[in-house]
This record gives C-alpha cells, sequence and structure tokens, in this order.
C-alpha cells in the first residue's frame, strides 16, 4: 500500500477526494497531558475539532498536574481530525479524553473503530495501565507510541517494553506529537500493524 507524504499538508484538503473508497475510524488515547490533541492537530489535513476548556482550581482536585507543565487546557469532549493516507483510504481520528471522569465517554467513542494509537509518556508510565486496559477491554488492537517530551529522559524501548508489559507483536515507537512526519509514522506503524493482523486472518 502506497502512503501519501507526510511532509505536507494536502492544499485545501476539505472534502474527500472523489477516488476515496473506504474509511476507517483510529482511536488516539492515553492519559491526562500526554499530547493527544497534539498529535490530532499535527496529523489532520482539515482543521481540526477540539473540545478543549480552560482549567480551573476546581479541577485541580481531579486532574493530577504532576509532571505536567505550562498546561492550562483540557479535552472535555473530544478531538477530530481526518488524514487521507492514499488515493483510496482515509482515516478518522478521534482523540479521547483521558481522565477517569470521561470514561463513558471513551466507550462511545470505541464504538466502531478499528484500531487505537496509545500515546504514553515515560515520566507518567503508570498511567498508562488503566487506558491500555481500556483499549483491550473493547478488543481493540493497538500500537502504542511514546511521546518524547523535552524534559523527559531518552526513552530505551525494549526496557519501556517490559514496563508496560507488551505483547511481542503490539508495536512500540518513540515520536514527536508536535511533529507531522513523526507523529504520522507512529499512525503509519498502527496502520500497518493492523493490515498485517487482517491479512493473517484471511490466510
Amino acid at each position: 500500500m502506497g502512503f501519501a507524504p507526510w511532509s505536507e499538508r494536502p492544499p485545501g484538503a476539505v472534502y474527500l477526494g472523489a477516488t476515496v473508497r473506504r474509511s476507517v475510524k483510529i482511536l488516539i488515547v492515553g492519559h491526562f497531558a500526554v499530547g493527544k490533541t497534539t498529535l490530532v492537530g499535527a496529523l489532520s489535513e482539515i482543521p481540526p475539532l477540539r473540545t478543549e476548556e480552560i482549567m480551573t482550581q476546581s479541577g485541580a482536585l481531579v486532574d493530577d498536574l504532576a509532571d505536567v507543565h505550562g498546561k492550562n487546557t483540557t479535552t472535555v469532549a473530544l478531538d477530530f481530525g481526518r488524514l487521507t493516507l492514499n488515493e483510496h483510504l482515509v482515516l478518522y481520528l478521534f482523540g479521547a479524553p483521558g481522565q477517569e471522569r470521561f470514561r463513558q465517554l471513551w466507550h462511545d467513542l470505541a464504538y466502531g473503530a478499528l484500531g487505537a494509537l496509545v500515546l504514553a509518556d515515560t515520566r507518567r508510565l503508570q498511567d498508562s495501565f488503566p487506558v491500555m486496559d481500556l483499549v483491550e477491554s473493547h478488543g481493540l488492537p493497538y500500537a502504542v507510541a511514546v511521546n518524547h517530551f523535552e524534559d523527559a529522559p531518552a526513552p530505551d524501548l525494549a526496557a519501556l517494553r517490559d514496563a508496560l508489559d507488551l505483547l511481542e507483536e503490539t508495536p512500540l515507537v518513540v515520536c514527536d506529537a508536535r511533529d507531522r512526519v513523526s507523529a504520522g509514522n507512529a499512525l503509519i506503524t498502527l496502520v500497518q500493524y493492523l493490515l498485517d493482523r487482517a491479512t493473517k486472518e484471511l490466510v
């Protein structure tokens, strides 16, 4: 399968191309403040839908800002973006809020998804386990993308795979959610994994 280049957004990409025949729903998930909104925004070929609100003092009781710097908004419903992978295939990206209080909404967003890209942060790795548990409870195949923050230690993929207790087949990559090429490569890793699984099931 050929993929479109990631360096530039298609000019004026508002409407789907006439050749598109298949659409796929992908979840972008992860714990609070891991970079889901940033990643969807970096990848979307259309202006992304965002439902961010300013965080208030009341939210400090439920939103753990330990090791999180410069964050003053939070997603309260979803992020939505669209990405045409090639002339026949388009991805719809749904970013789910990471806080426990939005779990019911997370369940609704998971309906009909083909797979999930789980974002992780090495500084808060333990927060990834409830997210992966949710993904697995819905039977969704997934890949893990470690969003590398500047103040975080350099990721050791072998050690991270052990720490996250990932199956050998589960893809694990490092990305920068701000960078379109890096985020795109993480998403391509997931899509290729989904294609490989589908091919094996047909054999």
